[in-house]
Parts: structure tokens; sequence; C-alpha cells
């Protein structure tokens, strides 16, 4: 993990070659991460929470924006770290407990490819299996999250996964997409590897028509920063993945 990138007075990047996680500190004194990296990136996460001047205690929300096992893959490890609750979309809390089987993504050609080397690169690191965790909370379309210093509404945005969810923070214009929306080389785009390529398209659009949309916590790529609304407006995700 590279050094922390500072987004909004309570928001940070933590970047990770594989899934970004983001912190966000609470009014509380604690703190919430939206996803989780590959499995083996607890200790990394634990760490810049303690340069944050947080203790592993503090950790008190684990959201999960969909059941991938770079977003869901150290969520188990954080929960025996901390004692932090899992929040996640209902229709993909039964991936992430490990009830029943992940649906696979509909692959392009060159998805395909890319998911082989990105599958490959993995194995080389020697990333631990994913150990699924329980899910406290099942979030639905229309629900808060309590806690946040700003209000946050849950978004169900399903293509990329049945259950995958979008935060938006109105107040400030974050939002925080799961994989629908990356970026890459300065341009963004509609995030690979989809159950529902037309679905997760449509979930894009919606999120790019978000009213005040200021910045994107991307998970993969770098995060948008400023117009945010303009830059989604002007993708092309129909076309634009990589």
């Amino acid at each position: 993990m590279d050094e922390l990138t500072q987004l909004t007075p309570t928001i940070w990047q933590l970047p990770f070659p594989v899934g970004h996680v983001y912190a966000v500190a609470l009014p509380d004194g604690g703190y919430a991460v939206v996803d989780t990296g590959v499995p083996g990136s607890a200790p990394a996460i634990l760490d810049a929470l303690t340069r944050l001047g947080g203790r592993p205690g503090e950790l008190r929300q684990i959201v999960l924006t969909h059941s991938h096992l770079d977003h869901m893959g150290s969520a188990a490890d954080l929960v025996a770290a901390t004692g932090a609750r899992v929040l996640a979309g209902a229709a993909d809390a039964p991936y992430i407990r490990g009830t029943a089987p992940e649906p696979p993504p509909v692959f392009t050609p060159r998805e395909r490819e890319v998911h082989a080397q990105v599958t490959a690169g993995l194995v080389a690191a020697n990333i631990p299996p994913v150990r699924h965790v329980g899910v406290d909370r099942e979030l639905h379309e229309g629900d808060t999250l309590d806690g946040w210093s700003e209000p946050v509404r849950v978004l169900h945005v399903p293509g990329h996964t049945p259950g995958s969810i979008a935060l938006y923070l109105p107040e400030s214009g974050v939002l925080f997409p799961g994989d629908t929306i990356a970026t890459v080389d300065g341009r963004v785009v509609l995030g690979p590897f989809n159950v529902d390529r037309e679905g997760a398209i449509a979930s894009f659009r919606r999120l790019a028509a978000l009213d005040g949309l200021d910045t994107v916590c991307v998970p993969h790529g770098d995060p948008v920063r400023g117009g945010a609304r303009a830059a989604l407006a002007a993708a092309t995700p129909e076309r634009d993945w990589l």
C-alpha cells in the first residue's frame, strides 16, 4: 500500500495494487472502511488507521460494495481484529457469507484476457484464500447509514453483481460507486467483469445523473476529484471500460 490520500476532511484513500480501500472518520472518534481489498490486506488497513490516529477497536463499520474477493477479501480478518460490523447489499449477502455460489461474470473477449492476467498476478503474489464472513446488516435501496458525519444514501446498483451498492453523500457530493465505475488513463469508464453488462451500464448512467456529484471514490484507478458529474456525463460506458 502506498501513502494515504486525503480526499475530504473525513475521507482517505488507502491505495492497493488491486482494489483500493477508503477510510472514513466518524464523529464519535471511530472509523468506517468502504471495502477491504484482497485477502491479506487487513494488517495494512489497520496500520493506516493507526497512522490516522485510530486504534483497531475504533473500526466500527465495514461497508462492502459487493462480494468480489478484492472487496470483501479482508473483511473476516478485520472483524476478528476489531469487532466491526459488516454491512453489504442484501442480494450479495449470501455470497459474502458463503451460503450461495457467486454468479460468474460474463466476459467480453478482452475482459477474459485481463481477468486471466489479474488472477495470475494474485496467484504469483501468494494471496491467501478468501474467508467468508457474516453480514450484520443487509442494505437495500433507500437505506441510510448511521453514525457518519453527514447523511449517507444507499443505492442498489445491480449489474456488476446482483447486490452491488453505492453510497452517496449529498451534502459533500461524494460517491462510493463500487465497481460500477472505474478510471483509467484519466477517463471515467465502466468497471469490467460484470454479471449483467447492460444492467451495469444502466447503473452507471443512474450514478452519473446524481445531483451535486463532485468526488467519486473509485475502487480501481484514481478518484475523480472535482467536477465529477461532468466527467461521468461525458463518459461512454457502452463502449469504454479499459
